[in-house]
């Protein structure tokens, strides 16, 4: 039987919308889809699916979801061009023939690897806060998020539209004490958050590292776990271990970082949900933008396409 995450479906929010892909139906015609309907011929109407040209689509800036499994991509893809699209994807309209994608990326990409020009596509009204709820509830019903990027998601709604964890939490269908959680391991140094994201450890370990307060003990604790396959129980007792105070050291000053840059630092973290390191200079300085794929780059370069054109 199917683990039901959320007390309320997709449908909930976007009606005749299906919440299952179906690559063996996708040879069905979209239920309310008319032929040969063209943006063109109705730009300014919403809550109706329309046939869209890929490249008017943007990806959504406040996609939670920056890993995509490009062998399962491919098999969406093939599925895509032998028998249709039978789910359309939802966008909203951002004026003129251009479009947001507000779910259904996966598909989106598939129909680009597959050459096809256009894609049917649900056409509603959304704010930005309701395109991040909006994203983050199809990828936890469809269980696709790893626990980095559910947590930066989470931080997003408070950063962007001010809400608080038991706010989030409601939004979402959660219980406030598993967003809190959730949200924690954003706490963890850059190289364990990647590590949890690829699935070098999972969450267990990460929720073991963050009751360890030195960041350099966390990620020597890390690669120890990665190199000799600790469970998480094995390297619980580790950090017990570790834990216990010795009675021939005293406690050492512990630097103090520069609180500013650490703050402006953590903040571009979020906003790009990738590691982000600021090195000062004698004049300026310089920012470093990690990335771990070609998806992700691409999904940075639309979100700088995104700030950009909103400035």
């Amino acid at each position: 039987m199917a683990k039901k995450v959320l007390g309320r479906g997709l449908g909930a929010y976007f009606p005749n919308l299906d919440e299952q892909e179906n690559p063996e139906n996708e040879g069905q015609t979209p239920p309310g889809l008319p032929p040969n309907t063209s943006a063109e011929s109705a730009r300014d109407r919403v809550n109706i699916t329309l046939h869209i040209p890929v490249e008017s689509i943007r990806m959504n800036p406040h996609q939670p979801r920056t890993d995509f499994d490009s062998f399962r991509l491919q098999e969406l893809s093939d599925s895509i061009v032998q028998h249709g699209l039978i789910q359309p994807i939802t966008v909203r309209h951002l004026g003129r023939d251009r479009y947001e994608l507000i779910s259904g990326e996966r598909r989106l990409r598939a129909t680009r690897m597959a050459g096809l020009p256009e894609i049917p596509a649900f056409v509603r009204e959304a704010d930005d806060e309701q395109m991040i709820v909006f994203a983050l509830i199809e990828n936890i019903q469809r269980e696709e998020l790893n626990p980095i990027e559910l947590a930066l998601g989470y931080q997003r709604l408070i950063d962007e539209c001010s809400l608080t964890q038991e706010e989030v939490a409601q939004r979402v269908g959660r219980n406030r004490t598993t967003v809190t959680n959730q949200m924690r391991l954003l706490r963890l140094p850059a190289p364990i958050q990647h590590g949890l994201k690829t699935g070098k450890i999972t969450a267990g370990h990460a929720r073991t590292l963050i009751n360890v307060e030195d960041p350099q003990k966390q990620e020597d604790l890390y690669n120890k776990t990665i190199e000799n396959e600790l469970s998480v129980r094995q390297l619980e007792e580790l950090v017990r271990l570790i834990g216990k105070p010795s009675k021939n050291k005293s406690k050492q000053p512990v630097p103090q970082p520069d609180l500013e840059y650490r703050e402006i630092t953590n903040r571009l973290r979020r906003m790009l949900a990738t590691k982000v390191d600021i090195r000062k200079k004698a004049r300026g300085g310089e920012i470093k933008i990690e990335y771990y794929s070609d998806d992700e780059l691409e999904r940075l370069l639309h979100l700088f396409e995104g700030l950009h054109q909103s400035t």
